[in-house]
């Protein structure tokens, strides 16, 4: 089997999966005795203005079917119709008490399963998720962009949080990564809490990759403890669900314009072996990998590297 046959029988497995925890192969739905049919139905219908033919085209359904279920509908009490302004031939539907209880219900239930799975799962993760929902729908509905997140901006400087955030980025992409532990984030979360406190320092700064106000990347050049005129490039790291969209490629950039903009003599950065992407991208900004080492400063001996960026001529 290859690839490509592979991928696509995993992905039919999980969404096999997700059917089936959401119950939609049960006679009930959504902690009703509704179809799934039913429950989208009156999701919808209370959003306001919606008609049978608007139904129908929202949930995939045949004019006969959004018929027999609405009739049921009806009949239980849960939708109310009334005739619409201009054409009485079109009936506006709209939720009954009966109907919003009912309603309120089903979202009650599904807000405590989506709560319940979202706390089996590791920190930031959860946004991985979202993002691969994303994505994944709007593959399917023909519509790339349909949902898409908001796009990512660079932005300079600290804010509320940040510290925390990009040493859990850290902490969780290097543990699986390469099976760094508690020493590590340590050493992080005090490094980059000192250079927090040195950015009024011009020849410091740090970036941060957002989305909306969610921070998803981050980067930073310390210009002063390496001495001699030396730019040490630290804590460039991007969260999961956010690589792959050229996030590092626009950090690097920033900090790269930073550097050459504070004239520095070199620019140095610290990484270890196996992260071939990370590698080719410091390679594309004039990075050369100078030296490498063997270490077990962060728990499993690994390769450490050091590559060195000159600086370039204007």
């Amino acid at each position: 089997m290859d690839a490509t046959t592979q991928l696509v029988e995993d992905i039919r497995n999980v969404s096999r999966a997700i059917v089936r925890e959401w119950g939609f192969m049960g006679g009930s739905f959504a902690g009703t005795e509704l179809s799934p049919s039913a429950v989208h139905a009156l999701i919808e219908i209370e959003r306001g203005g919606v008609t049978a033919r608007d139904l129908g085209m929202c949930l995939h359904l045949e004019k006969s079917s959004v018929s027999r279920m609405l009739r049921k509908l009806v009949e239980a009490g849960d939708v109310s119709e009334e005739a619409g302004e201009g054409d009485g031939r079109v009936k506006i539907l709209s939720l009954t008490p009966e109907g919003k209880r009912r309603v309120a219900a089903s979202h009650a239930f599904a807000d405590a399963q989506v709560i319940g799975a979202l706390g089996r799962l590791q920190p930031g993760q959860a946004h991985a998720v979202l993002e691969g929902l994303r994505l994944y729908t709007g593959a399917l509905t023909g519509e790339g962009s349909a949902g898409a997140p908001p796009a990512i901006t660079i932005a300079r400087g600290y804010r509320t949080g940040l510290i925390a955030r990009v040493t859990e980025m850290h902490a969780l992409y290097y543990s699986r990564e390469t099976g760094f532990g508690q020493h590590f984030e340590s050493v992080v979360a005090t490094g980059l809490a000192d250079l927090c406190s040195r950015l009024e320092n011009p020849r410091n700064a740090i970036w941060s990759a957002l989305r909306g106000e969610e921070v998803v990347g981050s980067i930073s050049i310390d210009g002063e403890d390496l001495g001699n005129d030396i730019a040490h490039l630290r804590y460039f790291v991007a969260a999961d669900g956010a690589r792959g969209g050229g996030v590092g490629r626009k950090l690097l950039s920033a900090a790269m314009a930073f550097v050459d903009e504070q004239d520095f003599a070199e620019t140095h950065l610290w990484t270890v072996s196996g992260l071939s992407a990370a590698r080719h991208l410091y390679e594309s900004f004039g990075f050369t990998c100078v030296e490498q080492w063997s270490g077990r400063q962060w728990g499993p001996e690994m390769t450490e590297q050091r590559f060195v960026r000159p600086r370039q001529r204007r």
